[in-house]
């Protein structure tokens, strides 16, 4: 995935954010032709740990399949293009015009993306007893609790694991809040 589309700036006057409806698994190739297009799109990723004949591996995706956010101005943009854009399903709509996403929503999660353009779902601070899933590595969508914050991105976390709580190191990043 390009860096093109993933941190986006600050609204301008009379824009709104609006949900773009894209081909799963061309999410990016939807943002790219938009922002060909003049569009600033923002795209939310996560990583999903795929397991695949014995292999484990790390792949950045959507964390909405199938979804990206397009900043517009309904009375200055020409949005009847991006029903056509390549990538695009369709442009999400009510009664023949795009709805705008709820205030604050995409600017929460532009605020929660890394520099990488990964969302940091951990958020700001974990503590002793939070709940977490892992969402990255061998341990992928195992439930946990945090025990110990172990090094500055180190957290040690209790799995259950054949009836017993197991304690294993992970990197903080591959954990989300629950």
């Amino acid at each position: 995935m390009s860096a093109i589309c993933h941190r986006p700036l600050g609204l301008e006057a009379g824009e709104r954010w609006f949900l773009v409806n894209a081909q799963t698994g061309r999410e990016p190739l939807a943002a790219q032709h938009l922002q060909r297009q003049g569009f600033r799109p923002f795209l939310p990723t996560t990583w999903r740990t795929i397991r695949h004949a014995r292999q484990i591996r790390n792949e950045r995706t959507a964390f909405f399949p199938g979804y990206l956010f397009v900043a517009m101005d309904l009375d200055r943009d020409r949005w009847r293009s991006i029903d056509g854009t390549l990538g695009v399903v369709r442009l999400v709509k009510a009664d023949g015009r795009p709805s705008s996403a709820p205030s604050g929503l995409v600017e929460t999660l532009i605020e929660a993306t890394g520099q990488d353009g990964v969302l940091d779902l951990a958020g700001g601070s974990l503590c002793e007893g939070d709940a977490v899933r892992i969402i990255r590595g061998p341990f992928a969508d195992q439930l946990a609790i945090v025990q110990q914050m172990s090094k500055q991105d180190r957290v040690r976390v209790l799995l259950s694991m054949m009836n017993q709580r197991v304690p294993v190191d992970v990197v903080r990043a591959d954990l989300a809040a629950m």
